[in-house]
């Protein structure tokens, strides 16, 4: 446990420096750094990372290696080639435990800006809220992860552990990029993400699968509709398939641990729908985009077989489809769910560190949505820590992150890195 003395004096180090990581978030917010719009902002997270002299790494996703790996998603023609950046402190002895400090820095397309109240790329603060694409998923846990360092810096301290500072892309499409620092053999005692989770600890977390369905149709005039076949009137009766296979799964709930309470852990979302060519033709063609979870402790291969394999089979039932059965193409995350065992000293750490700050035990929950930390629970079997500040509406109109939890995240992860890395006067 910190001396008294230097808990405090790190307290006093995050609000110090805290003016400056606002203005650090609002930058990082300012890049439009969607799916293969990113090489700016981690252009620029090199930049910052170098300035405070850390051993810098930058490279390139390895196709390849990705594909071959169980836990990596297919590579299809959106995938980005943004380079991942990785920041290394090395102690000049190491007497602590070693950490990786994880952030991606993609975010999901706004939608439309009309329906926006606030600029998304402007970082526009309104009382405790920043608003803006990503300022919540995940770049107020990015900035968390370099001022929390910078703290101890600032009253002449330092790890005296390695530490691993990883900026990634691909989080919200594949995951592949978390993946690709496992391949590069970036391995620690633990790994902290502050992903935006209401001042929680993610006790357990869904997998992800993403597909997508083509269905041909028989084009022709609309006078004469009842001769030919409406693609997408046929992917709407896939739909309603898939919807059964939903609700199977999520019947299954009470034999999963963790998840037995929760309303409905398995969501299936059609994320995007395209088709036809003509209002007054009878479309030809339609396509549709897919997204489900499946819970911890299932295999993506098996569940994408189930999931391809009843669409065969409904298929087969009807009339039209049974004579121009569906296309089901796996576009996106292949990924598995993790669960993060209690008891393990890196928890107990954090627990200490939450308690400082907000006064309050350290809650867990269970999330049903896609995280890195799948990568170093599965692949590494760390402790896989999933942390971060209170948000608003991520993935949705208006997102935002409260401040007052930025300043709390970080000052519980300072006083976290602390006492699992221990540490030593700063080098400079």
């Amino acid at each position: 446990m910190l001396a008294p003395e230097l808990r405090d004096a790190i307290i006093k180090s995050v609000e110090e420096g805290f003016a400056d990581q606002i203005d650090y978030l609002r930058k990082l917010v300012s890049f439009p750094s969607v799916r293969g719009n990113e090489y700016t902002i981690q252009d620029f997270t090199y930049r910052e990372l170098r300035k405070r002299g850390y051993v810098m790494d930058r490279f390139a996703m390895d196709q390849a290696a990705i594909e071959a790996h169980p836990g990596g998603s297919p590579w299809s023609e959106e995938h980005t080639r943004a380079p991942i950046v990785v920041g290394i402190h090395y102690p000049r002895e190491e007497k602590g435990r070693s950490l990786i400090l994880q952030a991606h820095l993609d975010v999901v397309p706004t939608g439309p800006t009309s329906m926006w109240q606030h600029d998304p790329f402007a970082g526009e603060i309104v009382g405790d809220w920043m608003y803006g694409r990503g300022a919540a998923d995940m770049k107020a846990g990015a900035s968390a992860n370099v001022f929390a360092l910078d703290a101890l810096r600032r009253i002449g301290l330092q790890p005296a552990a390695t530490v691993y500072v990883q900026s990634v892309v691909e989080e919200e499409s594949t995951g592949n990029g978390a993946l690709m620092t496992h391949l590069r053999g970036y391995k620690a005692d633990a790994v902290l993400i502050p992903e935006p989770e209401d001042n929680k600890l993610v006790r357990a977390n869904t997998g992800v699968i993403w597909f997508q369905v083509e269905v041909q149709g028989t084009p022709v005039h609309v006078r004469e509709m009842g001769e030919g076949a409406n693609a997408i009137d046929a992917a709407y009766r896939v739909i309603a398939e898939l919807r059964k296979l939903e609700e199977e799964w999520n019947k299954k709930k009470s034999e999963v641990r963790y998840f037995e309470n929760e309303a409905h852990p398995i969501n299936l979302n059609i994320g995007k729908i395209e088709g036809g060519d003509w209002a007054s033709s009878v479309p030809c063609w339609c396509r549709i985009d897919c997204r489900v979870a499946i819970f911890p402790g299932e295999n993506a291969a098996d569940k994408s077989a189930e999931i391809k394999e009843r669409i065969e089979a409904f298929a087969r039932k009807d009339p039209y489809l049974s004579n121009n059965p569906p296309k089901v193409i796996f576009n996106g995350f292949h990924t598995e769910g993790y669960v993060l065992e209690p008891g393990s000293e890196a928890e107990a750490v954090l627990g200490e560190a939450h308690k400082a700050v907000f006064d309050a035990p350290l809650e867990s929950f269970v999330t049903a949505g896609y995280l890195d930390n799948r990568v170093y629970a599965l692949y590494d079997k760390i402790p896989s820590l999933c942390y971060g500040p209170v948000s608003k509406n991520i993935h949705g109109f208006d997102e935002c992150v409260s401040i007052e939890s930025v300043k709390k995240i970080t000052t519980a992860m300072a006083l976290f890195i602390a006492e699992w890395c221990g540490t030593e006067p700063l080098v400079e």
